[in-house]
């Protein structure tokens, strides 16, 4: 019996009226990546690198989530700290009111990300050293210290959560990803006015040459080098490499040469900071007063180890710095900028 209200469809009717799948927000973005061309204006090159590093970072999202990884966190991080500095060579190029609230969420989130990375890295080094003792009793007396560091990063990833869980958090992924996804969407008005340079080829070996004499600067200082300033070189470092990897689809094949001997003394200061960082904070947790005396005398030996780890970073660090400085290194990005005449 079929009711006189309902129309009797075809199968082929049916086919021509399903409705097509919503596309996801990281599918939409994905489909508007694209290689850096050294003719692109400044403004058009920078939403390209910003909304690859953007795709990056929301792909690591579910991973941070999840928390069985610490590698996601890293990730992410690393991608809003990209972000972070891409703004720095591209907000010229834009006009300041609309990217002002992208620069600002980027820079909460990446404070949120940095609280538990810390922390992951601390208990990383921690755990180590425990496992390294011969004592049962004294790593038994350590666990409670893991406990606490642990119940510190516990509490800074609800934090990171409520964070990525929040209305504000939403609105600004996709108003971020509508403006990188729109050419020409808020940017100045420079291309093409007489005597201003404003494509890629124009501007890039300048500034990454720029970047670099501030890096080398710093060859009158370091004889007398303490911590603060290595660690203010290796935020010079960060700089410079992500400039150079940004506009590294348009550089000669020598750049990859760089960039590996780049990643080296990185690698080298990145270290000697997470030996300093974790001094630091296992003072603080010291400094609450309740610690065992067994826990207290492996705590010590333990920042001691990490101090002893520091003094012998410091004293090596002269011969990486001139291998770096060298004529063979700095020929290869020089040969790489060629590439862009």
């Amino acid at each position: 019996m079929t009711d006189d209200n309902v129309t009797d469809i075809s199968d082929e009717a049916l086919l021509e009226v399903v409705v097509e799948p919503e596309v996801s927000l990281m599918e939409q973005l994905q489909a508007h990546l694209q290689d850096v061309a050294n003719d692109d204006t400044m403004a058009e090159a920078g939403r390209k690198i910003l909304l690859q590093d953007l795709v990056k970072m929301l792909s690591k999202e579910a991973g941070v989530r999840l928390g069985e990884d610490d590698e996601f966190v890293h990730e992410m991080r690393v991608a809003t700290r990209r972000m972070r500095s891409a703004f720095r060579i591209f907000e010229d190029y834009y006009k300041s009111k609309p990217v002002r609230p992208f620069i600002a969420q980027l820079r909460t989130l990446a404070r949120a990300l940095g609280a538990v990375r810390d922390l992951d890295v601390l208990i990383a080094d921690f755990t180590r050293y425990q496992d390294q003792l011969d004592q049962p009793e004294a790593r038994e007396a350590l666990a409670h210290v893991v406990a606490k560091l642990d119940y510190k990063r516990q509490k800074a990833r609800r934090k990171l959560l409520a964070y990525l869980d929040s209305k504000s958090y939403r609105a600004f992924v996709k108003a971020y990803g509508a403006f990188l996804t729109a050419p020409g969407k808020s940017a100045k008005n420079t291309d093409g006015q007489l005597g201003t340079p404003y494509q890629v080829r124009h501007i890039v070996p300048v500034m990454i040459h720029d970047h670099l004499a501030t890096v080398r600067a710093y060859d009158t200082v370091l004889a007398d080098a303490d911590v603060h300033t290595l660690h203010a070189l290796r935020i010079e470092f960060k700089r410079l490499r992500y400039a150079i990897e940004f506009f590294q689809p348009v550089m000669g094949n020598t750049i990859e040469k760089f960039v590996l001997e780049m990643k080296k003394i990185q690698d080298y200061l990145g270290r000697l900071n997470d030996v300093v960082v974790a001094q630091a904070r296992l003072r603080s947790l010291e400094d609450n007063g309740d610690l065992g005396e067994v826990v207290h005398e492996s705590f010590e030996h333990y920042i001691q180890s990490l101090a002893q780890e520091q003094e012998t970073l410091m004293a090596g660090f002269a011969e990486v710095w001139t291998k770096f400085n060298s004529r063979t290194v700095q020929k290869y990005l020089s040969d790489a900028l060629l590439t862009l005449a």
